[in-house]
């Protein structure tokens, strides 16, 4: 048998050791488990606490299939297993989230709105970077060594100790991003990111523009600007958006009314 369980955006994956919390790998091993996580990896939330690559890294290992998804602007709570149950919670998969803290969250077993949440999920991690175990474990020590140098920055006020910690960051931030960019370009990630919303009903492009944003705001940068001869041509990132839709409707993925983009296949 083979389960697949999915977790959208578990903020921190424990507090403390796995081990602590997820007690039965030999069993989940030997059932096939698979292991899917869509979650935002953020340098500064990983010095923070609020992500343990160590624990991500130990579950990898422990588990004959396991995922990782990097999803920018993520922040749901949701746990699928199969098409069995689903778990949409205010609860993170933290030792608080699970022991202490007072949340509020429902199961739901029925199996067509289960479906539903988890081909979600699974389209909406289409739109991610696939992180690999040894990706996880090289991010880890870079943070590693990130807090380190945030420890001598706060016990120093030389110049010099804070200087080394804002390269250091700027450093992990890159990690991040090249992983973000690794086989997608910025026009197939807005392609397929077009589609995935259209999915849900036809929008104008000013209604797309803030959702497109809301999903990759790495990618939509407000701050800059198309210029040609000294020309303003409005947010750069929107020539992108402008540039994906032209090349869909070209190839047919998608049409518009003169009001709203909607998919071809849509009656």
């Amino acid at each position: 048998s083979s389960a697949s369980p999915a977790a959208a955006a578990p903020r921190r994956a424990c507090a403390r050791s796995s081990a602590d919390w997820i007690t039965h790998f030999d069993e989940l091993y030997r059932n096939e488990i698979q292991a899917f996580i869509n979650s935002l990896l953020r340098p500064d939330s990983m010095l923070a606490g609020s992500m343990d690559l160590d624990v991500l890294t130990e579950i990898a290992e422990q588990l004959p299939c396991f995922e990782l998804t990097h999803l920018p602007g993520i922040h749901a709570k949701v746990y699928v297993a199969d098409c069995k149950m689903a778990v949409v919670s205010s609860g993170n998969l933290t030792e608080p989230g699970l022991q202490r803290n007072v949340e509020y969250g429902v199961a739901l077993c029925g199996e067509k709105i289960v479906r539903e949440i988890r081909s979600d999920f699974e389209s909406y991690a289409t739109l991610g970077a696939r992180i690999s175990v040894s990706e996880v474990a090289s991010l880890s020590a870079e943070i590693d060594e990130l807090r380190v140098l945030f420890r001598q920055a706060q016990k120093s006020i030389r110049r010099k100790a804070r200087l080394a910690f804002d390269e250091k960051l700027k450093s992990a931030q890159l990690s991040v991003l090249r992983q973000r960019a690794k086989g997608n370009s910025t026009h197939a990630i807005f392609c397929e990111t077009i589609k995935f919303l259209l999915k849900h009903g036809p929008l104008s492009t000013s209604e797309l523009h803030p959702l497109i944003q809301l999903l990759h705001p790495d990618l939509c940068d407000d701050s800059i600007e198309r210029v040609i001869d000294g020309v303003y041509f409005g947010k750069k990132w929107k020539h992108h958006v402008r540039g994906a839709q032209v090349s869909l409707k070209r190839h047919g993925k998608i049409r518009f009314d003169g009001e709203r983009w909607r998919l071809a296949e849509e009656s």
